[in-house]
Order: C-alpha cells, then structure tokens, then sequence
C-alpha cells in the first residue's frame, strides 16, 4: 500500500485513514501551517531514547542542503520508506514540501519496493538493511536503478554488501548524523568516481575536536549549537574517517580497545568465511583484566564452522583484540529504528544463560 503526495497535492486530500499514513499527514499539516518546533525522538541506540526540540529552521537548513548536496530540485521523485515518527523519514516528508517533490510514502518494510509494481523515483533515503533485502530478492535485485540515488543511514554499511554497492549503475551514499543535528551533516559516497573512505562535511557546518579526539558540529541546522558527539575521528580538511565510538574502547588488562575497529577487523574474517550471521564485541567483567574482550553472535554456528572462525580470528588479528571468548545468542535485541542494542543484547543473554 502506498500514499502518494506533495505539497500542492496534500492541499486537496483527505486524511488517510490507514494510521500511518495519518501520522505522514498529520505532519505536513502542522508544517504547513507554519509551526515553529517540533518534539523529536532519539533512537536510543547510544544511550535512552529521549524527546528533542527542534526549531523549524533547522528542518528547512537541512532540507536545503540535501537538495543542494545531491542536486535534487523541484519535481524530485522520492520513495519515503523510512519511519516518519523518527527524524530520518520525517525529514523526508519536510523535503519533499520544502524542495516541492512528489513522495510516495510506504509503511517501513525490510524491502520497500516489493510490490511497487516497477516505479521510477529520483530518490530514496533507506537503512542498509533494506537495500540488502532488495538486493537479495530476485524479484527486486534488478529494479535498484529505478530508485536514483541512494541515500543509507542509521547503521553501518556491511563489507559484503558495500562490495555489491561498488557493482551498482546508481550512485549511493552513507550518511552521518543524528536527531540532534537533523539528519546528516555529512556524506560518503560508496561507489562511482568519488567513492572514498572518508566522509565529506556539508556546506555551512563547522567541526572540530574535543579533548578526546571526539567530533563536534555546529551550524544552522543546530541552530548554532554545539553538538558533542561520542565519535572518535581523525579530521582531514573537509573531511573525517570515523574510528570508532567513545563510550565502545574498554580497558582491557591496561590496553585500550576500540570495540568498533576489532568489528571491523571480524567482519572481513566473516565474510572471507562466508559467515552471515550478525556480530559484534562487546565486554564483560575479568578479575585479572579488568575487562575481558567477548565476541557475540547471532544464531549458533556448527562447531566445526565456530572453530575455524576463532583459528581464522588468533591467526590474523593482533592478540589484544583477540575476543578471550565467544557467545552465541538466539537473537539480538533491537532499537525501535531497528538498530542493534548491543547492551541489551549482552545483558539478556547473561540473564538467560544465568536463568
């Protein structure tokens, strides 16, 4: 099922009666009647979600310089698949009234465009997940040059599926950013001519810095606040590679370790394997270490299989981001974006394996 809509078009229709598409229009109903602010919800996949005020002027700043950045301007064709009820698919629907685009709105599914009986869109902001399922679907694989460019945000872009994307005729991007900045302050671009490792800030914001070598940002769309992020990054002129998180490096009998870059070190062990399944590191409690490195996986693998991943994991990565043990759990725990809640996740399957 699908709405589709638009600036001049939401002038002349009802309200939907499905609930979802309600929720789109209800939106653009307060937009366009000129609120001010707005209440936002964080996706709580770095700490509790938690309600945010945003102005109207940075909804318009950040609408402006997607459509800038991309070169998308009036008449734009744009699937809206993401959830409306958090910033990246709001920001969306304030696109398409601020930049005047014809959206076509779906309720959020793992692939947005089964059943969009062969559509053409201009644009598509989506997470990597839903562009892995078009891609897997052999009723869809060959209809992602119907979406024009892609935008992906909301999780990281997996090695196996970064490698299709460099196949692609369409050009993709990674976004970076945040509800407290509205959307992404800057892009990656993953494939064609300007693929590169590094994201790229976005006119009119500035950056630099903490004392921890953490990212900070400003400009219009923070409505000239400074937001703090938690994101170590090592800032090349307009540009920054993103190492890792913060509040994710553990202490580990005296050694600092970035969890997210031994995830990044597993994940090309996973895919050489031809191992699937959902990872990450996490920690846990160690007498001698303080905190011990653990691996956690998703879904049990063959004994055979699990032990050729550890000899494969001793053999070509350093012995101090070497997990001390591996977990296998049934299923990951989830943020309502659909992030994976690896605290959560850690601390129910201690609960259940204790249980």
């Amino acid at each position: 099922m699908i709405w589709i809509t638009g600036k001049t078009l939401w002038q002349t229709q009802k309200r939907p009666r499905n609930p979802y598409f309600a929720q789109a229009y209800d939106f653009m109903s307060k937009w366009l009647e000129g609120n001010e602010e707005f209440v936002l919800h964080t996706s709580g996949s770095t700490g509790m979600p938690k309600p945010i005020t945003v102005t109207r002027g940075q909804l318009q700043a950040s609408a402006a310089m997607t459509g800038k950045a991309l070169a998308l301007g009036s008449g734009t064709r744009a699937l809206v698949c993401l959830n409306v009820g958090y910033i990246a698919g709001l920001m969306m629907l304030v696109r398409g009234m601020e930049l005047d685009w014809e959206l076509t709105v779906t309720e959020p599914a793992s692939n947005p465009i089964a059943g969009l009986d062969h559509a053409e869109f201009d644009f598509v902001a989506m997470v990597p997940m839903q562009l892995q399922s078009i891609l897997e679907n052999p009723a869809t694989s060959n209809q992602v040059n119907r979406l024009g460019k892609i935008l992906l945000g909301g999780a990281p872009v997996g090695l196996a599926l970064a490698a299709q994307i460099k196949g692609l005729d369409v050009p993709v991007f990674q976004s970076y950013g945040m509800t407290e900045t509205v959307s992404h302050i800057a892009l990656k671009a993953l494939n064609g001519p300007a693929a590169n490792d590094s994201y790229v800030f976005l006119p009119g914001i500035e950056f630099g810095t903490d004392e921890r070598g953490c990212l900070f940002a400003s400009g219009s769309v923070t409505n000239g606040q400074r937001v703090q992020t938690n994101d170590l990054v090592e800032i090349n002129g307009n540009a920054f590679q993103w190492i890792g998180r913060a509040d994710n490096v553990i202490n580990s009998g005296g050694v600092k370790i970035v969890l997210d870059q031994v995830d990044q070190h597993i994940a090309l062990v996973f895919l050489d394997l031809g191992i699937s399944n959902a990872f990450f590191c996490w920690w846990e409690t160690d007498e001698k270490l303080g905190q011990k490195l653990v691996l956690v996986i998703e879904k049990a693998l063959h004994p055979d299989r699990a032990g050729k991943l550890a000899a494969e994991i001793r053999s070509r990565i350093s012995t101090y981001q070497n997990p001390k043990h591996i977990y296998f759990a049934e299923a990951f725990a989830k943020t309502a974006t659909d992030k994976i809640d690896k605290r959560a996740t850690f601390q129910q399957f201690l609960k259940s394996s204790n249980g």
